[in-house]
C-alpha cells in the first residue's frame, strides 16, 4: 500500500471510529416522552413581547455581519492559500532573519493570522459597536483591542508550533509525516483541555474565591450530591466585559472549579444560580468533557490523515507553489485546509453538542427538583443575554451550540409530566 492510500484508509478509519463514539455517547433521548406526547414548543419562550422584539432586533443587527465575518476570512484563506502568493509571503518575512525554513514557517502564519485578523477587524468592531449599543458589553475599547490581541497571539502561537512540527515530521518523514503529526494533534487536544482552566482562562479574567455565605456551602454541597465534589468556587470579572449572565465548571480532579460571572451575583436569586451550576455538574457526572477531548481527539487524527492525503497531490501543491509538505510555502495551504475543514466540521459538532446540553438541563431538574426556577433562570438568562427564543432553523443548525430557551422550556415541562424525582 502506498503512503496516499495508507493516508486516505487512515483517515476513513479514524471518521469510522469518531462515527461510532458520536453515536454511542450522544444522548439523542435526553428524556422519554411524557404521557400524552411531548410539549408543544412556544415560539416567545414565554418572554414578553417587548423582550422578543429586542433578541430578534439585536440578531438582525449581528447576524449578517457575523456571517460575512466568517466567509471573507475564508475567501483571503482561499485567496493566500489556493495561489502563489500566500508561499511568496512565507518567503518575504522571514528573509530579514535569513529565510531558513523555521523562520519561514514560525513568521509565515504570524503575518497569515494578522493579514486573516486585518481583514475581518472592521466586522468584528461593528459587531462590538451592535453588544455596546444593546447594553451586553462593557469593554472599552482599548480592552476590546487587548484581547483581541491576546487572542490572536495566543492562537498565532499554538498553531505556529503545531505547523512547525508538521513540516518538520514532512522533512524528516516524507511517507509517514501524517502518522506522526496525527498522533501528535490527538495528543494535543488531550494535554489542552487539561491546560485550558490553568493557562488560558487566567489571560482574560481575574478569579477571587466566592466569599463565604449560604450560597458557596449550597453550591459545594450540590457538588457533593452530584458525586463530583469541586475544588473553589470562584467569582470571574467578567463584567469589565459583558453584561451577560453565566456559569461553568472546569477542570479535572483537583483543578475543578465552580465558576460564577460576578454578574450573576448581582442579578440572579441563589436558586436560580444554583440551577445553571447544577447543569454545568451535569457535564462533569456525564464525563462530557472528556467525551469531547476523545471526539476532538479522533478528529485532530482523522483530519491530519486527510491532510496527508490531499497533500500527496502535487496539481493541489503547485497551486500553492510548494513543492512537498516538508516546503515551508505549504503553511498557507494548510491554513486553508484547516479551515474549510473547521467549517464543515461545525454543524456536527453544534448538532451534537445540543443533544448534550439538553441532557445537563434533564440533569439539572433532577439534581435541583426545582422545575420553576430553571424556567425562571432560562427565562432570565434569554432576556438578559438577548438570546432569540426561535432562531432560524438553519441558522439554528449550523450555528447552535444549545438549545433554545424555547426548547429548553418546554423540556421543563416535559420533565414536570413525567414526574421525576
Amino acid at each position: 500500500m502506498n503512503a496516499r492510500r495508507a493516508a486516505l484508509v487512515a483517515a476513513v478509519v479514524l471518521g469510522i471510529a469518531l462515527a461510532v463514539v458520536i453515536a454511542v455517547r450522544t444522548p439523542w433521548v435526553p428524556l422519554p416522552e411524557p404521557p400524552g406526547g411531548r410539549t408543544p414548543v412556544d415560539p416567545t419562550g414565554g418572554l414578553p413581547a417587548a423582550a422578543v422584539e429586542r433578541a430578534d432586533a439585536f440578531a438582525a443587527a449581528l447576524r449578517p455581519a457575523s456571517l460575512a465575518s466568517l466567509l471573507l476570512g475564508l475567501v483571503v484563506s482561499a485567496v493566500l492559500g489556493l495561489t502563489r502568493a500566500g508561499g511568496r509571503l512565507v518567503r518575504a518575512v522571514a528573509a530579514p532573519l535569513g529565510g531558513g525554513w523555521v523562520w519561514q514557517v514560525l513568521l509565515g502564519v504570524l503575518a497569515l493570522a494578522v493579514i486573516g485578523r486585518l481583514a475581518t477587524l472592521p466586522l468584528s468592531a461593528y459587531g462590538e459597536v451592535v453588544r455596546h449599543r444593546y447594553g451586553l458589553s462593557t469593554r472599552s475599547w482599548g480592552l476590546w483591542a487587548r484581547d483581541v490581541t491576546v487572542s490572536l497571539a495566543i492562537d498565532a502561537a499554538l498553531t505556529a508550533f503545531g505547523l512547525l512540527v508538521l513540516v518538520w515530521l514532512a522533512r524528516r518523514a516524507p511517507r509517514l509525516w501524517w502518522a506522526w503529526a496525527g498522533a501528535g494533534a490527538a495528543a494535543l487536544v488531550v494535554v489542552g483541555s487539561f491546560l485550558w482552566p490553568v493557562v488560558i482562562e487566567p489571560a482574560f479574567n481575574r478569579f477571587e474565591p466566592l466569599a463565604e455565605s449560604r450560597l458557596r456551602t449550597d453550591l459545594l454541597q450540590l457538588a457533593e450530591e452530584n458525586g463530583t465534589p469541586v475544588e473553589d468556587v470562584l467569582v470571574s470579572d467578567a463584567s469589565r466585559r459583558t453584561t451577560t449572565l453565566n456559569a461553568y465548571v472546569s477542570g479535572f480532579g483537583s483543578t475543578r472549579r465552580v465558576v460564577l460571572y460576578d454578574t450573576l451575583l448581582d442579578r440572579l436569586p441563589d436558586d436560580q444560580i444554583e440551577s445553571i451550576v447544577a447543569h454545568e455538574l451535569g457535564h462533569v457526572a456525564t464525563d462530557d468533557v472528556l467525551t469531547g477531548t476523545l471526539m476532538g481527539a479522533l478528529g485532530a487524527g482523522a483530519g491530519v490523515a486527510a491532510l496527508g492525503w490531499l497533500l500527496s497531490s502535487r496539481r493541489l501543491l503547485a497551486r500553492a507553489g510548494a513543492e512537498s509538505p516538508g516546503d515551508p510555502r505549504v503553511v498557507p495551504l494548510l491554513l486553508f485546509l484547516m479551515a474549510v475543514g473547521t467549517l464543515v466540521s461545525t454543524p456536527v459538532q453544534n448538532g451534537v453538542s445540543r443533544h448534550v446540553e439538553a441532557r445537563a438541563d434533564a440533569h439539572a431538574l433532577d439534581l435541583t427538583g426545582d422545575p420553576e426556577a430553571f424556567v425562571r433562570m432560562q427565562q432570565d438568562l434569554a432576556g438578559s443575554n438577548l438570546s432569540d427564543p426561535d432562531p432560524p432553523d438553519a441558522w439554528h443548525w449550523f450555528f447552535g451550540s444549545h438549545p433554545t430557551v424555547s426548547q429548553r422550556l418546554a423540556m421543563a415541562e416535559d420533565w414536570a409530566r413525567l414526574e421525576r424525582p
